[in-house]
């Protein structure tokens, strides 16, 4: 089995909850093959989203680099970043983020959910799938052994909240077990109801069943455009037939 922890609990309070586990750091700060896992590990050679033909060292450059603010459009700099410092760039300096742009020629700016599902989680996966799978190998044939932690300074592993960064750790973890999670995968968790946790909604009153998230919402209408037939609308993004109807009649007062 595999577990996620800060990794700033101390070692004595680890051992104590996980007495025969594995204690496995995945941050940069890690001090053996590990590090390799970490989002802002210069692997090199990493595609970003919507970008053909441009790669990046790493997987956080990709993250920070395509981030729009008040100030600050996007920075390709940071794609360039190989030395796992400064690579953040921050709401401090450069004022209220805006979104991520699709891509260094896009002219959408993406939600942070968006972004999380078209550029974060792609990317990382790209690395899991072509960079380290040695290590998960390794990962996956002890974790049936005997239990590993893996840690993270972020532990959070739900996709949908994002009043938290993402744990990566946890997405090494998903991806060990096949589970890694998908953009059809969350778009299904918001089609049966699943809302995102944000501030705002967490001060919203609960909103009435029929309402759609927005990411569903535009992921249909493409298809709509595209001439795909209805079932196969309702079978890939979960919604309702009443949901497809009223999304075809243009009544935006149903939608999220």
């Amino acid at each position: 089995m595999i577990y996620i922890e800060n990794r700033q609990k101390s070692e004595e309070k680890l051992k104590k909850l996980y007495p025969n586990a594995i204690i496995a750091d995945v941050t940069s700060k890690a001090t053996d093959s590990l590090v390799k896992l970490s989002p802002f590990y210069p692997h090199g050679d990493i595609p970003v989203p919507f970008s053909a033909g441009v790669t990046a060292k790493s997987v956080e450059g990709i993250w920070q680099g395509l981030k729009v603010f008040e100030t600050a459009d996007i920075d390709p700099k940071s794609f360039e970043n190989d030395t796992m410092k400064n690579i953040k760039r921050t709401t401090k300096k450069f004022g209220k983020t805006l979104g991520h742009r699709k891509g260094i020629n896009g002219t959408e700016l993406l939600d942070y959910l968006t972004a999380r599902l078209e550029i974060y989680l792609p990317a990382y996966r790209w690395v899991l799938d072509n960079k380290v799978q040695h290590i998960i190998t390794k990962l996956r044939t002890k974790s049936q052994e005997t239990d590993i932690v893996l840690l993270d300074y972020d532990t959070n592993a739900d996709i949908l909240n994002l009043e938290k960064p993402l744990s990566h750790a946890s997405l090494v973890k998903s991806y060990v077990e096949n589970s890694y999670p998908t953009k059809e995968s969350v778009l299904a968790l918001l089609a049966a109801g699943h809302q995102p946790n944000t501030t705002s909604t967490q001060k919203q009153t609960k909103k009435k069943a029929t309402k759609i998230h927005a990411a569903v919402i535009a992921v249909v209408q493409r298809m709509i455009i595209g001439g795909e037939n209805d079932e196969k609308i309702m079978q890939y993004t979960q919604i309702s037939p009443e949901q497809l109807a009223v999304m075809k009649n243009e009544q935006p007062n149903l939608f999220a």
